[in-house]
């Protein structure tokens, strides 16, 4: 089996840079908690590329961080209104209705994004006692299905939000990605555009479970306690805070989430490629490639024949639909070996 798959980015090495600031916060004792200078570091530099003071919270894993955020945003009365496709849908064990109390308000989206239109379609019963009135509205970027909102959609989406007195939450396991896709900065997708918390995802980009709260909106209050009783306060805060800060720094994690990009990139140019030349049955994409994540729909004796050497997940067995994910240590050699495997396994079919 080939030592690089394209299961998910979530499989990837942690990058040097990374391992190397776990090293240097290793040299001696240190508070614990995050009360600790690397934690104080990384609040300042948040705080600084957002030009506010943010109040950052370095926490374990992605479904951490956004029940963590969607708790703190949220009302003890209120809901999530989510894209059907979310990751607190599908993929968080139903984490945060179980942890927060707060039910699920999943929306249809295609292709992962919300929008407007599909929001004001809905009749959200408020003020009506019975049923759970929508207080809190959660996007990712990028989405679970690898589409990336650009400021502009994220903004009319706060803006629909805010009109009706609700919080805007942006679950960034991805952010690297999508920063890179839209080469733009953290401030600029994040309050700039109207979001109230969200999280930075570092797990998937180099890291080592790492990931961090940060809250933008001074409404937002008790979020660190919040953070206790969910069980999200790492002990040894320093060892999440210095490896996010190393990927913030120089803007490694950005250009870490473009190599991602850039290779799923590549990926569906030697896949097109493949399949124009009639050595195989054509292949039919089933989402706009604008990140790291590629979906594709296969027939299911050819995914399991591939399956016999690499590793990936179906997305939707019923619809053939299956994903593979490119990382930032995905080289150009890896992409092709995946390839010309994938080829292999079609003639053997």
């Amino acid at each position: 089996m080939p030592e690089t798959h394209l299961a998910s980015d979530n499989y990837a090495t942690i990058h040097p840079a990374v391992l190397q600031a776990i090293i240097d916060a290793n040299r001696s004792h240190v508070p614990s908690y995050g009360d600790d200078a690397y934690t104080s570091a990384l609040n300042a530099t948040v705080s600084e590329m957002l030009e506010m003071k943010a109040q950052v919270f370095p926490v374990l894993t992605g479904t951490g961080a956004n029940v963590v955020s969607v708790t703190a945003a949220s009302p003890r009365w209120g809901a999530i209104v989510t894209s059907g496709h979310g990751h607190m849908i599908g993929d968080e064990g139903g984490a945060s209705v179980r942890l927060s109390g707060l039910p699920l308000l999943p929306v249809a989206s295609a292709d992962g994004k919300l929008t407007v239109d599909a929001l004001e379609a809905i009749d959200w019963h408020d003020g009506f006692v019975h049923t759970p009135q929508a207080t809190t509205l959660s996007i990712a970027n990028t989405t679970e299905l690898g589409t990336v909102y650009t400021q502009e959609e994220i903004r009319a989406l706060a803006e629909w939000a805010h009109s009706r007195g609700m919080m805007v939450h942006l679950d960034g396991a991805r952010i690297f990605n999508a920063l890179a896709a839209l080469d733009c900065d953290l401030k600029a997708v994040t309050v700039d555009a109207g979001v109230d918390i969200f999280s930075i995802g570092a797990t998937k980009n180099g890291a080592l479970a790492a990931e961090a709260v940060v809250v933008a909106n001074p409404h937002i209050l008790g979020t660190e306690y919040i953070q206790k009783y969910l069980m999200q306060l790492p002990s040894k805060a320093r060892f999440v805070s210095a490896q996010i800060s190393a990927l913030l720094a120089d803007d490694l994690g950005i250009g870490l989430g473009r190599h991602a990009n850039e290779m799923a990139a590549l990926l569906v140019d030697r896949l097109t490629e493949l399949s124009n030349s009639s050595r195989i049955d054509p292949l039919e994409l089933t989402q706009k490639r604008e990140s790291n994540q590629v979906f594709l729909r296969l027939p299911a004796h050819l995914a399991d024949a591939f399956r016999a050497t690499t590793r990936f997940y179906d997305w939707d067995a019923l619809a053939n639909e299956v994903r593979w994910v490119t990382s930032w240590d995905t080289s150009m050699s890896d992409v092709d070996g995946f390839v010309d495997a994938f080829e292999k396994a079609s003639h053997q079919v």
